[in-house]
Order: C-alpha cells, then structure tokens, then sequence
C-alpha cells in the first residue's frame, strides 16, 4: 500500500530528499510525474490521473507535505523499507489504508515510473 502522511506532520521536510520516487511534496506546491523519473508526454497513474509529466498537477494538502499516491512505491525496489518513515521524527509517514498494493503491484509501480 502507499503511504500517507497525517495531520501530525511538522512540515521538516525531512522526508521529501529521501523518496527515490519523487513522491513528496510540501504543502502547496504543484507535483509532477517527471520530478525524480524519467517520464516524458503523457503519463496515467495507477489511479487512472492522466498528466503531461511535465505538467504541474493541484497540490494535495495546502498545509503539510503530502505524498502523491501514483507515484509512491513504498521504495519497492530501492529500499527495505519506506525512507519516508524510517527518517520521520514524529512518525506520520503511516501505511495508507484507502491505497492497498501488494509488493508485486509496488514492483509494476515503480518499472512504470523508471522504465
């Protein structure tokens, strides 16, 4: 499953150099498929979200830094285990239960982000 980050989020930013995917962003801030990928044209996340990866897309939160969920691959492939957690002090980087994907779709995820 990808993973989110809650409302107990202090905005340090921690988190954000540590995602191989580019997932993260801070609040407010335009996201884009290309940002840490090597995705050109047209891009449809798992969600079915179809955007120019190049293309800046509607922040998630206005608030805190959020996680965009087509691109989270929970470091499948990369690491372990999600960077995003491992480095947060106050343990708001958690297992996203309205986004559950076994390791397998992680794996598919994270070719179709790095191909």
């Amino acid at each position: 499953m990808a993973i989110k980050i809650t409302e107990d989020c202090i905005n340090c930013g921690a988190c954000e150099p540590e995602c191989p995917n580019g997932a993260i962003f801070a609040g407010g801030d335009e996201w884009r498929f290309s940002y840490k990928t090597s995705l050109s044209g047209t891009f449809v996340g798992k969600s079915g979200f179809s955007s120019d990866a190049d293309a800046g897309n509607e922040a998630v939160s206005n608030d805190i830094y959020y996680i965009v969920t087509d691109k989270c691959t929970e470091c499948v492939g990369f690491h372990e285990e999600p960077q995003c957690a491992s480095v947060c002090p106050v343990d708001c980087c958690l297992p996203d239960e309205d986004n559950v994907e076994s390791k397998e779709e992680l794996s598919a995820k994270k070719e179709t982000l790095h191909p």
